[in-house]
């Protein structure tokens, strides 16, 4: 049971993470990534990303395309056509 309430909350936060993704993407035309770190879901853009990889902020080795990888929703950023 409290493994159900657990998958139930956790759907809820991460369908929260993909509408926040997709406007944020539609809005500013960038890739924004869906992923899981420290615990919890994070929206960050793919920009950031490469930047937190340039400096080191990951474990040596790790690069952008591991991180796109391993992330759980990628909003691309593209507008369409009717907007």
């Amino acid at each position: 049971m409290i493994r159900l309430i657990k998958d139930i909350v956790f759907a809820w936060k991460f369908k929260r993470a993909v509408k926040k993704a997709d406007k944020l993407s539609r809005l500013f035309g960038m890739k924004y990534l869906v992923i899981y770190l420290n615990g919890g879901l994070k929206v960050v853009p793919k920009q950031t990303v490469r930047e937190l990889v340039r400096t080191r902020r990951f474990r040596k080795g790790v690069t952008v395309a591991d991180i796109e990888k391993r992330a759980l929703y990628i909003a691309d950023g593209r507008r369409s056509p009717c907007s």
